[in-house]
């Protein structure tokens, strides 16, 4: 494993609240309804690191959208649909049978600065370099939108994004809770699992078979991210719908929703992370 870090603009203080988004495809948009939970307790995370679909949330929360911001980009189809976000090839001779173009366009379109730096929130970005076999973070410079695109590159769904003389993909691959990009600069680290392990109820069909091993190795790789998480919201879509069920985007970000505010009121402890509202009367100013 491989951490990417620019050493001359990060502080290593270690005092600031951190939050960690799984990937998980069309479940990872349960990740909007938790940061709207969270915003309601106060609580405001201000270093994200994410892989895939937790990168691309992570992303736009970093660039200042909230909540009901990202959910208007899904009403209005840029940020949900996989036929939305991802262009066909006409050949399988490629490193995929689709692109990201349409991705690089919406991150540059909503995010003209196109730069980690411009974002308003630390973001941290995982991303798998194929050609050392390892996964690494990346956190800096002006190709926010290939970073995304190449956390978001599902093997064999998606072209590979040669960056820097190596080839990269999905993050999600060798560690999809990549808590470890963010530890030396949080005290606390939230973490949004939205692939939490499940007990398979049937496998009959050779799908389900895949999609069961997906995710158990996605889970075995995600334990250490876990661990280093002091606090761990595991969204429960996963046991009503998949990653591919992106027009249930409503009822997966309600699940987000309502079950960060259920760990709220089970875990109140994380109600010391709220920030304080500090009143100032005209008088004063």
């Amino acid at each position: 494993m491989k951490i990417i870090k620019d050493f001359f603009n990060l502080s290593t203080s270690r005092n600031e609240l951190g939050v960690c988004l799984s990937g998980g495809g069309a479940l990872g948009l349960a990740h909007i309804g938790v940061f709207q939970s969270l915003e309601e307790h106060g609580i405001f995370p201000t270093q994200i690191v994410g892989s895939s679909m937790g990168a691309i949330i992570g992303t736009f929360y970093a660039a200042g959208f909230s909540p009901a911001e990202m959910l208007q980009l899904i009403k209005d189809d840029k940020l949900y649909k996989v036929t939305k976000l991802m262009t066909f090839r006409p050949t399988f001779l490629k490193s995929g049978i689709s692109t990201h173009t349409l991705l690089h366009s919406l991150i540059r379109e909503l995010i003209p600065h196109n730069s980690f730096e411009g974002l308003k929130k630390k973001m941290h970005v995982c991303v798998v370099n194929l050609n050392t076999a390892q996964w690494e973070i990346m956190d800096s410079g002006d190709k926010l939108d290939k970073w995304v695109a190449a956390s978001a590159s599902i093997p064999g769904l998606f072209e590979s994004m040669k960056l820097n003389d190596a080839f990269y993909v999905d993050g999600g691959l060798l560690n999809n809770m990549p808590a470890q990009g963010i530890e030396k600069f949080c005290k606390t680290i939230i973490g949004v699992d939205v692939i939490p392990h499940r007990l398979p109820l049937d496998l009959k069909k050779p799908t389900d078979n895949l999609a069961y091993s997906v995710r158990a190795v996605q889970h075995q790789n995600s334990k250490v991210g876990r661990d280093l998480c002091q606090f761990l919201i595991e969204p429960n879509a996963i046991d009503e719908f998949n990653e591919f069920s992106f027009d249930a985007y409503m009822d997966i970000y309600q699940h987000g929703y309502k079950t960060a505010t259920d760990y709220i009121l089970e875990n109140p402890e994380i109600l010391k992370l709220a920030q304080k509202k500090v009143e100032v009367s005209v008088a004063e100013l």
